[in-house]
């Protein structure tokens, strides 16, 4: 009996600890392929899981930082979706490769054409962006989910440092640190590549020079070999006509 409310003491307990755990990990968020280096392009993905068991989600609209805004957005085609992306005239041209770039992308809003994200599935929407920002270590998108019963969810609150997670986080993009080249090799890396090569040119030169010498000894130690027996071979011969020669006189 007493093992009996244990285990039921035990389970109530389990269930109530994955009650309350649950929305901390059920909330829109977004993640990087790879890396997404200051200064360069990357592809991220907007993670948006479905929190209610009778409703779809059906809608979500995420909007870009506008004091970091981006001029490149490309949405990757998501089945049973459609993708619009909005652009706004920037207070503050950005100059990118050269050029002056007067908007910036301010929202993109995905709509499901079909069931959309149904109770215990989760859908990801992917994005190419670029070029992402160097004065800053993050992103911080505003997103809007809405469910197919009209209810709208708004994950718009900015983590305060210090402070416990909010109720509805907005979505927090991690930056990395500039890699060099982001368009390509730079210089830095190919000067070691250069020398690299010098070294082993050198090292082949040294291999074929060594190879060389070897086998001009191995040459010159067989010569000398079959001189070497030669003259034993006539030595011999020599001594035994001398032999010879001693007795018959």
């Amino acid at each position: 009996m007493k093992v009996s409310r244990i285990a039921v003491t035990g389970a109530l307990a389990a269930s109530a600890v994955l009650v309350l755990s649950g929305p901390a990990f059920a909330h829109v968020s977004v993640q990087p392929e790879g890396e997404a280096a200051k200064g360069g392009y990357a592809t991220v993905n907007f993670k948006v899981p479905n929190e209610r068991d009778n409703a779809s989600t059906t809608k979500l609209e995420v909007n870009f930082p506008t004091d970091h805004p981006l001029a490149s957005v490309m949405p990757q085609p998501v089945a049973g979706w459609t993708a619009k992306v909005t652009k706004s005239k920037l207070d503050k041209p950005l100059e990118l490769h050269g050029e002056s770039i007067s908007e910036a992308v301010s929202k993109v809003t995905w709509t499901a054409t079909g069931k959309g994200i149904e109770p215990g599935y989760f859908q990801k929407f992917p994005l190419s962006v670029g070029a992402l920002p160097e004065d800053t270590d993050e992103l911080v998108f505003k997103a809007i989910q809405t469910y197919s019963n009209k209810e709208v969810v708004r994950w718009i609150e900015e983590q305060k440092e210090g402070a416990e997670e909010p109720d509805n986080p907005a979505p927090v993009l991690a930056l990395s640190a500039a890699t060099e080249g982001h368009h390509g090799a730079s210089t830095d890396t190919a000067a070691p590549s250069a020398e690299a090569s010098a070294e082993s040119a050198s090292h082949e030169d040294t291999t074929e020079a060594a190879a060389a010498s070897t086998d001009s000894s191995d040459t010159t130690a067989r010569v000398l070999g079959v001189v070497g027996i030669v003259v034993g071979v006539a030595g011999v011969a020599f001594g035994v006509l001398a032999g010879r020669r001693r007795t018959t006189a």
